[in-house]
């Protein structure tokens, strides 16, 4: 893992949402490199071409979310409300073998000289949410970069760390702020597939590591192309209506 590329894609929680993965891509336009921070499965109706489009992405790195780690049987589906159960048995069912052995590859988390990649936290790689600045602050003393990136909550949000003061600060994705990265941070780019904090637009970051700066974006995609290929999967409803809204 390196950070000498001048401009990288971050991205997070694509789940299956292909419309909107490919909405991203267009708008992020050219990169140096992609970090994708798991979730690539679960809710939407396109695992497959959802995997196979990041697996062409250039100088790519991955790490494992814990809807691909329940798809694959890592952790218990029992974990898992009773919609995203009913769509991590369905993914089971179309998932080609190509695209479960990529899955199968990918780490808990990458780690480099400045950065580390990981799904739910520091703390707990898959499975903890990082929703608070009290959280934030307890996941400082659990990775040792200057910078964590992570997805999960599928909110675009900054924790900075005042150590003087012994404080985490957090600010709220606003495209056309970039973030100067010169505290130790926790960054969560939000979600590409099932945005969270009512703006129903895909969520991504752009990463500028020689300049250390972070910039929010949001990009809109066909949103009724998904929630109509949803409900012709047989897939809960639920999962197709809180995208006109994002929530």
């Amino acid at each position: 893992m390196t950070s000498r590329s001048k401009r990288i894609l971050v991205l997070s929680d694509i789940h299956g949402n292909l419309p909107a993965l490919q909405s991203v891509l267009q708008d992020a336009g050219e990169v140096d490199a992609v970090w994708c921070l798991g979730d690539l499965v679960g809710y939407g109706p396109y695992p497959n071409e959802c995997i196979e489009l990041i697996r062409e992405q250039k100088d790519l790195l991955c790490v494992m979310g814990n809807h691909d780690a329940g798809m694959l049987g890592r952790i218990s589906l029992g974990l898992f409300n009773h919609d995203a159960q009913v769509s991590l048995k369905w993914v089971k069912t179309v998932i080609t073998e190509a695209c479960w052995e990529f899955l199968r590859s990918l780490p808990d988390q990458e780690k480099g000289e400045k950065t580390t990649l990981v799904h739910g936290s520091p703390r707990n790689a898959i499975w903890e949410y990082v929703l608070d600045p009290g959280v934030a602050l307890d996941n400082f003393n659990c990775f040792d970069t200057h910078l964590a990136m992570v997805g999960h909550t599928h909110l675009p949000i900054a924790y900075l760390l005042f150590e003087d003061l012994g404080e985490a600060e957090w600010t709220l994705g606003k495209k056309g702020k970039p973030v100067k990265l010169e505290h130790r941070a926790i960054l969560n780019p939000g979600s590409v597939g099932q945005p969270r904090d009512h703006d129903p637009r895909a969520a991504y970051a752009l990463f500028y590591p020689r300049r250390m700066t972070w910039e929010f974006h949001r990009v809109a995609y066909d949103v009724k192309k998904v929630q109509d290929a949803i409900i012709k999967a047989g897939l809960p409803a639920r999962h197709a209506s809180r995208l006109t809204d994002g929530w």
